[in-house]
């Protein structure tokens, strides 16, 4: 439970030392109960308790953001920093990495082009943010390890769940997105408005907070479970207690709320209007920043609680607060009418019940408390006499907008009700939907129609703007990217494409290529269980597809030449050419490929789709000589040349062409040329791989595996890490769903090579749960020696 069993929240401490708004709040680990805040006035602050158990003292505070600080996490203890590390992020674009014993930064890590506003830690020191530039990223140590695009607005909160390599990012868009190995598994939809904050309940549920006055608990599987209602404005923050599922939310309504079984148990009104913050501390403490600088302390602990003089003075200065009546959480206000302070000598019905009185012809608002049975001003409601919310602007009640919200008082004793009305609406209809909804008496129907009715008299639809103004951004609600023209495909992957991979069964597997290499899984090949040697990785050269059968490929080609166009079609001589070029590239033949042969290939490789692939066959075979490789794959030709092969990847297109394609850019590897163009085009090459690799034809699983794994050969050598990510993202993707165990162990191979003597590739490869994804592989009996890779990949992780 949230702290002692039926206890309310009392203020434990108010802490000065910001200058400007408090944007943010962490629980720390070390000092332990301590926290840290952040703030618009561009610094972060480490608080610890003090001696006294009831306040909180600065250690430190950290300065290296050129503008506000707008977030804040802490990064868990490692062995490097056994005190785990702070993160800060800001308007200036950059996230500051602090140790708790420095004021100035560890390191800063750039990249986002906008304000970072979220930032969530996982395991192994993985850090997620969110940015106003609608990318979230995922840093490792010091580096940017993948980039997730799919938003098509600011991200204003993020969250890494407990099950590794699964991230949730809170969007402008009003969206939801569960992403997993950096792509994008669902799209959770039902926020009306711009989605403000997440906080994780477990493995398979979260909860979400919104502008729209809502917050939403969800089920990872896309189900909304719940909605809850309470505050009367944009929902800044939400945070969970510890082992539990209750939590609390702070907003624009100047207040924080503690919700404890689904129902809003508490509600603590702060001399601010903007309670931008909060964090729940392990012993159930709620922290809370605030618009007016202040951080504030509640507690449900009588030992913790302030001094009766602290109470006075934080109620004296709430009460001196100024109330915007347009908030619409005191109701529809007409100074006339409103009672005296003897009102105030009747007991109220529910914690968080307001009241306002008249005195001296000022309208004060007052907040009943339950655990003390009394009635707390909560400030004077300014612009109230004879204003209403029609004159001061659209009233915001469970997640909708209105043009009034009234408060009913259905009898002295009972209850009080909110109706909520839009001047277009039928009033008899509202009265009637009012009554049903809250289970009245049908016999007060012309009672409250004929009070909309007089409360409504006269007024008439204004033009005017109905969105709530956000504080923080100014007059207009920021939403970057939702007006360019360049926005992203929501869910595109930047590393795999928009389609998803999810390869099945299909056709004969490869045929063996010869030799002692475990990838010829016959013959030669034994098992090295009993030496306990790794023979599989790092894989230091690549790996190709060598097996031919010439006369079939030209019987073949010479029978599609006759269905072929005249302007198309090859003569003899053009036959005989590329009968020498097969001869020449197939045979240690001393003849070199001539410039004529490659001419007549090239034309060949132009055919039309339906016909071109024994064509396709040729140049497979033809690229691994130097001779050809330095021509399609050098700078004169290479541009054309990766134009052709991706035009054959179209995951539209036929099966038979996809897969020579991918066999040809496996061979390209084995020469200096092709390996600098596939690297240089990695990206875009392995994009579109994945997307065909859709299909459900082992071959082509064995053919993209086998591309993956030569790209992580040339990816061990130089060491480059945006290479390495993407090819962890994709193996991680692919091993969800492949079924055949020669394409398995080529990924396996691949994923050995990547992590081998790289500390930063395993911590990646943890985060994103590559272990439990090849787990299940190392019980595998045959063929042994994906059993045994396995075991080696497991190992390094």
């Amino acid at each position: 439970m949230a702290g002692d069993a039926g206890g309310a929240y009392r203020l434990r401490c108010s802490l000065p030392g910001h200058q400007q708004d408090v944007r943010g709040l962490a629980r720390g680990i070390f000092p332990d109960g301590g926290f840290v805040s952040v703030s618009r006035d561009r610094t972060a602050r480490l608080w610890a308790p003090d001696g006294l158990n009831r306040g909180f003292t600065e250690m430190h505070c950290m300065r290296g953001h050129s503008n506000f600080v707008s977030c804040v996490c802490i990064i868990p203890p490692s062995d490097l920093y056994p005190r785990g590390l702070i993160a800060t992020g800001g308007n200036d674009h950059n996230i500051c990495i602090f140790t708790v014993d420095s004021t100035a930064p560890l390191y800063v890590l750039k990249g986002h082009k906008n304000a970072v506003c979220s930032l969530s830690s996982g395991k192994f020191g993985t850090l997620l943010s969110g940015s106003w530039d609608t990318t979230a990223k995922v840093w490792l140590h010091d580096r940017c390890m993948m980039t997730l695009q799919g938003h098509t607005a600011a991200i204003w909160a993020v969250k890494i769940l407990p099950e590794q390599g699964l991230m949730l990012t809170g969007s402008a868009d009003k969206t939801i997105k569960l992403w997993k190995a950096g792509r994008c598994e669902r799209t959770f939809t039902g926020h009306e408005d711009c989605v403000r904050g997440l906080a994780i309940l477990s493995e398979m549920e979260f909860l979400s907070c919104a502008n729209d006055a809502s917050v939403r608990r969800w089920q990872i599987s896309g189900k909304c479970l719940q909605v809850y209602y309470g505050h009367t404005n944009y929902i800044y923050s939400i945070s969970v207690f510890p082992h539990c599922k209750d939590f609390v939310t702070t907003g624009e309504d100047r207040s924080l709320r503690i919700w404890k079984q689904g129902e809003c148990a508490q509600t603590i009104r702060l001399p601010a209007q903007s309670v931008w913050c909060c964090c729940v501390l392990d012993n159930g403490d709620i922290v809370v920043g605030a618009s007016d600088g202040f951080v504030r302390v509640f507690t449900e602990s009588s030992e913790r609680t302030a001094s009766a003089e602290e109470i006075q003075a934080f109620e004296n200065e709430l009460s001196q607060a100024s109330i915007d009546p347009k908030t619409g959480d005191l109701g529809d206000i007409n100074a006339e009418d409103l009672p005296g302070k003897e009102h105030l000598k009747e007991r109220g019905t529910r914690d968080g019940q307001t009241r306002l009185i008249k005195d001296n012809g000022k309208v004060e608002a007052y907040q009943w408390s339950v655990s003390e049975g009394r009635w707390i001003k909560i400030g004077d409601v300014v612009g109230s006499s004879g204003a209403t919310q029609q004159t001061s602007g659209k009233v915001l009640f469970e997640g909708k907008e209105y043009d009034y919200v009234f408060t009913i008082d259905v009898n002295e004793n009972g209850p009080s009700y909110k109706l909520p009305y839009n001047i277009t609406d039928d009033p008899w209809l509202t009265a009637y939907n009012f009554l049903q909804k809250n289970d009245l008496n049908p016999m007060f129907l012309d009672q409250v129609a004929k009070f909309i009715i007089d409360n409504t008299k006269g007024q008439t639809l204004l033009n005017t703007n109905t969105q709530f103004s956000d504080p923080f951004t100014g007059a207009g609600r920021y939403v970057p990217g939702s007006s360019s023209g360049s926005s992203t495909v929501p869910g595109a992957d930047p590393f795999t494409g928009a389609g998803r991979y999810v390869p099945g069964s299909g056709s004969n597997a490869v045929a063996p290529m010869g030799g002692v290499d475990p990838y010829t899984g016959t013959g030669a090949y034994q098992s090295a269980a009993a030496k306990a040697e790794n023979i599989y990785f790092p894989k230091k050269d690549a790996v190709t597809f060598d097996q031919a059968n010439p006369t079939q490929i030209l019987g073949k080609l010479k029978e599609l030449n006759g269905t072929a166009t005249e302007e198309q079609k090859l003569t003899e001589d053009d036959l005989i050419m590329l009968e020498k070029l097969l001869s020449a590239t197939c045979n240690s033949s001393v003849e070199t490929p001539t410039p004529q042969q490659l001419q007549t290939l090239w034309r060949a490789v132009n055919w039309p789709e339906d016909i071109v692939f024994p064509a396709l066959d040729i140049l497979r075979l033809s690229v691994r000589h130097p001779t050809v490789n330095a021509n399609f794959c050098g700078e004169k030709y290479h541009v054309q040349f990766i134009r052709l092969l991706l035009k054959f990847l179209n995951p539209g297109g036929k099966q038979a062409n996809q897969l020579l394609t991918l066999r040809a850019l496996c061979n390209c590897f084995v020469i200096q040329a092709g390996q600098k163009l596939l690297m240089e085009q990695r990206d875009e090459i392995m994009t579109q791989a994945i997307e065909v690799a859709s299909s459900n034809n082992k071959n082509i699983h064995i053919a993209f595996a086998t591309l993956t794994l030569n790209y992580a050969v040339c990816l061990h050598k130089v060491n480059n890490t945006e290479g390495k990510v993407q090819c962890l993202s994709v193996i991680n993707t692919v091993m969800e769903v492949v079924q055949d165990l020669e394409a398995v162990f080529r990924l396996l191979v691949a994923l050995g090579t990547l992590i081998s003597d790289d500390t930063n590739a395993v911590q990646l490869a943890k985060s994103l749960g590559v272990d439990s994804q090849i787990k299940k592989y190392a019980s595998v009996s045959e063929p042994a020696k994906v059993k045994e890779c396995c075991r080696f990949v497991l190992n390094l992780l």
